[in-house]
């Protein structure tokens, strides 16, 4: 029987544990090196041997890992060396950990592991959990990697109760870890369990990354299961959201496990056209993937009965898998070779591979290629008419296959023992053997009907999900239209009523002139400043784009947040209309513009974090103030105070009485007011500030109360960014 062996999941779940922890992008590649270049920069500047430096000499190791190794562990010898100055432990800690890191990615899983060791004493003497979670996650995958299943769900356990005890943001990590392993042993419920846990925690979390590897791991289970539409629909999920974050290592795994679902259907090229894929980009990169794709690569030439090429891949594979220690591997390709050799007829180097098979296998505990290589050796005994020998082999082979439940190893073992004892003339055993054999072919040939009934079924639901789907979309792009053109009609009225509203003011204006010249003007200059604020908050410009990036949002499918966006939108282009008409409005109604504003500019790409804090004491229902005075210093925030701010941007809003007065104070964390006016010189100018200091004036005289704004630049107290000071004049409503 040919044996496929499937061991690329034990090599990306390490890629994936990997990134996750460092939190590291394939597709920030950019982001990277700037982060490089940051701790680099201020690594010069800080030449104090303390806990400072051995941190940012660990992160730059971690950085460098993936692409500099000898950089990396430059920077681990004197991180280790300074920490064992000062009695660093963490820190200590920490390097070694890294040093593991380096380990595995070069596939130096015995190394690796005994860094990993040596952190997790170092975590535990500190009792640091965090660390100590790090650590079990990374012995298991290094347990999995050398074949050694059992302990690695052990470990990836403990590091699960860990990250549930601390309420970790890595939770997800040791359940994608342990899919992967119950997915190995056969355990498929636990498998897509744990994966769909890991999964809904991902998104949850907005973690892509996480989300790709768990879609391609369910992928891989679905694809044992039989239901290749739904594996083949996973993987290619997957690959998008890879091809976004630009992993390659993801992608790898992708393009090996598509080539394999098509490689069972018996698409052969179809399957050949992946495999190269995958092989292209493994050969710049990861060295274990060349092994395994090679080895694929083989079994397609072996099946159209090209030996000689795939002989050639086999040896490659063989070797590769020799020279990194993947010892799992390593039974199954000298089983396909020894098949070859076989098909050959070339008794004596067959007996040679079978024979190393089968002592690779016992030293990897695998009993699935221990069974295949005591059969091969049956089979070649068979054909040399050496029954004894034969006979002995496929006793051993049956024994295995009883035991572990493999049941083509059984109709294989029981068709070599019925041509055995019917060569010898035992023609009772050759009689019950020949029965077994039959019986186990009609139990196989019943099972591979029903999976192929299953398959059809499972065709047949996701074709017409696909065309469930298809009408949804038909139906939301219609709804969309719609209120598009609602909404560009809405616009239209807006403006010209704005318009009307302009002449008729020209107009009574110029009746009444000699009559109430300076009332007149003071209406005009608010009506003015009214309109010109109005202006800068729903201009047709923000109304465009906002649509654009609705039309975006539904282009790439993306149900949840565009219905989100929809309804946020048309609440704000409401509310702001119903104020323009109002000269007050409550302070209730103005802070809900002010949410929907924010979350409507955040909601695409999650740009900032933002908060609105109102003071206890302030009854937000019973205080009438003027409205869109908060909104344009938000939109200043958003449009020019992070320019050159690649951190985690944050937005504040808070309103308290101070000595009797309502203030609003905005508050950010980007480049600062005094860098804003140096590039204000050579940009546009925000009008916010002139327009509103316009319409305090007014509103002041009006109100017979102070108000004010003052925009002042947070590193005169020690922090970055602007804060914005706003007096506003209000009125208390009575209750009744």
């Amino acid at each position: 029987m040919k044996i496929r062996y499937r061991t690329q999941l034990s090599f990306y779940s390490s890629r994936f544990f990997l990134l996750s922890f460092l939190l590291i992008a394939g597709g920030a590649l950019q982001a990277q090196i700037s982060k490089i270049d940051s701790l680099e920069a201020e690594l010069s500047l800080h030449i104090e041997k303390d806990t400072t430096r051995v941190n940012l000499l660990n992160e730059l190791a971690f950085s460098y890992f993936s692409k500099d190794l000898t950089t990396s562990i430059e920077y681990l010898d004197e991180a280790d060396e300074i920490a064992d100055a000062i009695h660093f432990e963490k820190g200590k800690a920490r390097s070694i950990y890294i040093r593991g890191i380096t380990e595995a990615i070069q596939s130096n899983f015995d190394q690796a592991l005994n860094f990993y060791k040596k952190a997790l004493s170092w975590y535990e003497s500190i009792d640091f959990k965090p660390g100590i979670a790090g650590c079990y996650n990374a012995i298991g995958i290094a347990y999995k990697n050398t074949g050694e299943l059992k302990k690695s769900v052990h470990y990836f356990s403990e590091a699960f109760k860990i990250e549930e005890e601390i309420g970790g943001k890595n939770l997800s990590v040791p359940l994608i870890n342990l899919g992967a392993v119950h997915q190995d042993l056969g355990e498929f419920d636990e498998a897509i369990s744990n994966l769909k846990k890991a999964l809904a925690i991902a998104e949850a979390d907005e973690n892509e990354q996480r989300v790709a590897y768990s879609l391609n791991n369910l992928g891989t289970v679905y694809e044992k299961q039989g239901n290749y539409p739904l594996a083949l629909e996973h993987y290619k999920q997957s690959m998008f959201m890879n091809e976004k974050l630009g992993d390659s290592l993801g992608i790898i795994n992708n393009l090996y496990n598509i080539g394999n679902v098509y490689q069972t259907q018996k698409n052969r090229d179809k399957a050949l056209e992946y495999f190269k894929q995958s092989l292209e980009i493994n050969e710049r990169i990861n060295r274990k993937g060349i092994a395994i794709v090679l080895n694929s690569i083989g079994m397609i030439h072996e099946e159209n009965g090209d030996y000689t090429v795939a002989l050639s891949h086999y040896a490659d594979a063989l070797r590769i898998s020799k020279e990194i220690g993947a010892g799992s591997n390593i039974p199954f390709i000298q089983n396909n070779i020894g098949s070859v050799y076989l098909a050959l007829k070339e008794y004596s180097t067959a007996i040679q591979y079978f024979t190393e098979a089968k002592k690779s296998g016992l030293e990897s505990d695998s009993r699935q290629a221990i069974c295949s290589a005591y059969l091969g050796l049956a089979r070649t005994y068979v054909d040399l008419k050496e029954y004894s020998k034969a006979l002995s082999n496929a006793l051993q082979a049956k024994e295995i296959s009883i035991e572990s439940g493999f049941l083509e190893d059984q109709k294989e073992a029981s068709e070599i023992l019925f041509k055995i004892y019917q060569a010898a003339g035992n023609y009772k055993d050759a009689l019950k053997n020949l029965e077994q054999f039959k019986l186990l072919n009609d139990s196989l040939f019943n099972k591979e009907n029903i999976e192929k009934i299953a398959q059809l079924e499972y065709e047949y639901k996701y074709k017409q999900a696909l065309d469930s789907a298809s009408i949804r979309e038909l139906k939301l792009t219609q709804t969309v239209l719609t209120t598009s053109q609602d909404l560009a009609q809405s616009r239209q009225n807006y403006l010209w009523a704005i318009i009307g509203i302009l002449v008729l003011s020209i107009l009574s204006g110029s009746m009444i002139f000699y009559q109430k010249f300076n009332a007149i003007k003071l209406k005009n200059q608010s009506i003015m400043t009214e309109q010109k604020l109005l202006r800068s908050q729903m201009t047709p410009h923000f109304i465009f784009n906002s649509l654009s990036v609705l039309q975006g949002m539904i282009l790439n499918k993306e149900q949840k947040n565009s219905v989100s966006y929809l309804s946020k939108f048309s609440k704000l282009l409401r509310i702001t209309l119903e104020n323009s008409r109002d000269k007050m409005v409550l302070l209730s109604q103005e802070i809900i513009a002010v949410e929907n504003y924010l979350a409507l500019q955040n909601l695409e790409n999650n740009q900032y974090d933002y908060s609105i804090d109102i003071d206890g004491s302030i009854e937000t229902s019973l205080i009438e103030i003027p409205p869109m005075l908060i909104q344009p210093f938000i939109e200043n925030s958003i449009e020019h105070a992070f320019e050159d701010w690649k951190e985690r941007r944050r937005i504040e809003v808070q309103i308290k009485y101070v000595n009797g007065e309502l203030v609003s104070f905005i508050t950010d964390n980007g480049i600062g007011i005094n860098s804003q006016e140096e590039n204000k010189r050579k940009k546009k100018k925000s009008l916010a500030t002139v327009i509103t200091s316009e319409r305090l004036n007014l509103i002041s005289k009006d109100f017979k109360m102070n108000g004010s704004v003052t925009i002042e630049d947070r590193s005169i107290y020690g922090d970055r960014g602007t804060i914005v000071t706003l007096l506003i004049p209000h009125k208390k409503l009575r209750i009744s």
